[in-house]
């Protein structure tokens, strides 16, 4: 069995966490509970704000899971054992609502839209209007909101490779 958002569990995670994952200026992107035998599996998915550019690092990861256990025992909110999972959308996360989109801003992204047609750039903007997409001619294309059915991020080797040699 698995819960989310609007069912017992799930939901009663989501009060505990919401304030310590606010505090700590990330969204709480997703709470799923499950059964795994006679304990419970907690997810808890975070992101940062959709207006920041980049990756949630490992460090703020970890204390803000530490905080987010601590609060979990304190409030006790599944019964029974449990094991809790804190983590990161990831790239392989669709990209369907604006604010997944607004954190992809820089990258390379894939898009399908509502006639089946798949367009690809990187993401320069993500607005209320459209998205904005570098193509790789170096020009820009305005995308409208309304005409994406789904995105996706394309791993990019070669730029992290990049950024890595630029960092040294």
């Amino acid at each position: 069995m698995v819960t989310s958002a609007g069912s017992g569990p799930a939901d009663r995670v989501r009060e505990v966490v919401r304030p310590v994952v606010e505090t700590a200026g990330l969204h709480l992107e997703e709470v799923t509970v499950s059964s795994a035998g006679r304990r419970s599996v907690v997810r808890v998915v975070l992101d940062l704000d959709e207006h920041a550019v980049g990756s949630l690092d490992l460090d703020t990861l970890g204390e803000v899971s530490r905080a987010v256990s601590a609060a979990m025992d304190a409030a006790d909110p599944v019964r029974g054992e449990h094991v809790l999972e804190v983590s990161t959308p990831g790239t392989d996360r669709p990209l369907t609502e604006l604010r997944h989109f607004r954190r992809a801003r820089t990258r390379l992204v894939a898009l399908t839209t509502r006639d089946g047609s798949t367009l690809e750039g990187r993401l320069l903007d993500a607005g209320e209007d459209g998205l904005v997409l570098e193509t790789g001619t170096g020009s820009t294309q305005q995308v409208p909101l309304d005409h994406v059915v789904r995105g996706e991020v394309r791993v990019e080797l070669r730029r992290a490779e990049d950024d890595e040699e630029g960092d040294a």
